[in-house]
C-alpha cells in the first residue's frame, strides 16, 4: 500500500491530512522563516536552510522575502532565476522555473487540486498537478499559475493574470482568465 506521500508524487488522490506529510511542512516552514530572517546585507539571497529544501537551484537564483512554499522539496529553480517578494509556491507537484525567468511580488504557483465532492475535500482528499515555466518568462506582479500549466519559453504573463491553461512560447496572456493578447 502507498504512503500518502507516494501518492502525491504519482498524481493521485490523496489526503494532505497525514503525519509524513505535515512533517514536510514543517521543515520548509522552518527553512523559509530562516530565509525571511535573513539579514538585509543577504538580501535576495537563499538562506542555507532553503537552499538545503529546494528540489535544485543554482547559486545565481536569488529569492526576496517574505516567500512560502508548502514542501519545497518539488521546487527547481535554474540559472538567474528571480522571485521577487511575496511569492507562494503550493508544490505539491514538480513545479520546474526556466533560465532568467523573473516572478514579480506575490506570484502565486498552485499544484494541488481539491476534491469536488465537498466530504472529500474536507477529509483533505486532493491530486497534485505539476506546473512548468519555461525560460526567459516574465509574470508580472500577483499573477496566478493554476494546477497542471506549462508557460512556454519568452512568454509574458500580465500582471493580474489567473493562468488556467498552457501558454505557448512568446506568447502574451492577460486577464481573468488569461488570454494570449495581440
Amino acid at each position: 500500500m502507498k504512503t500518502e506521500r507516494e501518492k502525491m508524487e504519482a498524481g493521485e488522490w490523496y489526503t494532505c491530512v497525514d503525519d509524513e506529510l505535515d512533517m514536510l511542512r514543517r521543515a520548509a516552514y522552518h527553512a523559509v522563516h530562516e530565509h525571511r530572517t535573513l539579514h538585509p546585507s543577504e538580501r535576495g539571497r537563499i538562506s542555507p536552510a532553503l537552499r538545503a529544501l529546494l528540489g535544485s537551484t543554482t547559486e545565481s537564483t536569488l529569492i526576496e522575502a517574505p516567500f512560502h512554499c508548502s514542501y519545497g522539496i518539488n521546487i527547481h529553480l535554474e540559472e538567474n532565476v528571480f522571485l521577487n517578494a511575496g511569492c507562494t509556491i503550493l508544490d505539491s507537484a514538480p513545479v520546474r522555473i526556466g533560465a532568467q525567468t523573473m516572478l514579480g511580488p506575490n506570484v502565486q504557483i498552485y499544484c494541488a487540486q481539491h476534491h469536488k465532492d465537498a466530504e472529500k475535500r474536507c477529509a483533505g482528499l486532493e491530486t497534485a498537478k505539476p506546473v512548468t515555466i519555461g525560460k526567459r518568462v516574465w509574470i508580472g506582479g500577483a499573477a496566478i499559475l493554476m494546477p497542471g500549466v506549462t508557460v512556454g519559453d519568452d512568454a509574458i504573463v500580465g500582471a493580474g493574470s489567473v493562468v488556467t491553461k498552457d501558454v505557448p512560447a512568446g506568447a502574451t496572456v492577460v486577464g481573468n482568465p488569461a488570454r494570449i493578447t495581440g
